[in-house]
């Protein structure tokens, strides 16, 4: 990883505890797949939009209907159905 990535990558994890008041380091306890039967959702507000089949980590257990998760390209959401992958 080159030093320009390190510190993008630093950025984004940042804005990311800014955004959902999040404190501590961010550790990623699973990756979960996306139902590859759900409907796709276009995001808004605090929600990604969701493909099928999408591999997501996650980063918190909210609740039982929502996860805290990050996408490959290290964009975060809250709310998923998602399934273990």
């Amino acid at each position: 990883m080159t030093p320009k990535e390190s510190k993008k990558e630093e950025k984004v994890d940042r804005e990311f505890q800014k955004k959902f008041k999040f404190e501590g380091s961010i550790n990623v306890l699973t990756q979960m797949m996306v139902d590859p039967a759900v409907v796709e959702k276009r995001g808004g507000g605090k929600n990604l939009p969701v493909r099928r089949g999408e591999i997501l980590d996650v980063i918190q257990f909210t609740n039982e209907e929502q996860l805290l998760c990050r996408n490959s390209q290290r964009r975060c959401e809250s709310g998923a159905e998602a399934l273990p992958a």
